[in-house]
């Protein structure tokens, strides 16, 4: 339903009432109840859109869409058949690498007298 935009002639109250296509435009003014009041014109109010979203995809065809779901098992299918690599290799050997209480050159490796 839209909302019309109203001012009365008399008093110049001007406000807006949200009210069916099919109802006839008011007459009277709620303000001071002369029947001065008249519908103005005015360019209309923005589309809202509600929700997720529209989207270029949404009216596609069944076709479109099931070619779509292909597309996607594609590189998923992919990613399972890749070899894997060992992350803890490279872990155990950055470690070492600086030469700390890892590769045994700490307090440790001195003999007492």
């Amino acid at each position: 339903m839209p909302t019309y935009d109203y001012e009365c002639d008399a008093c110049q109250h001007a406000f807006e009432e949200f009210q069916s296509m099919m109802d006839k435009p008011l007459k009277k003014c709620p303000k001071c109840r002369k029947s001065k009041l008249r519908r103005l014109i005015g360019t209309g109010a923005a589309i809202i859109f509600k929700g997720s979203g529209f989207y270029q995809t949404d009216y596609r065809s069944e076709s479109y869409k099931s070619a779509a779901k292909a597309d996607e098992a594609k590189p998923a299918e992919a990613a399972k058949d890749a070899p894997k690599t060992d992350t803890t290799k490279s872990a155990d050997t950055s470690a070492t690498a600086g030469g700390g209480a890892a590769n045994g050159s700490s307090k440790s490796s001195k003999s007492k007298p």
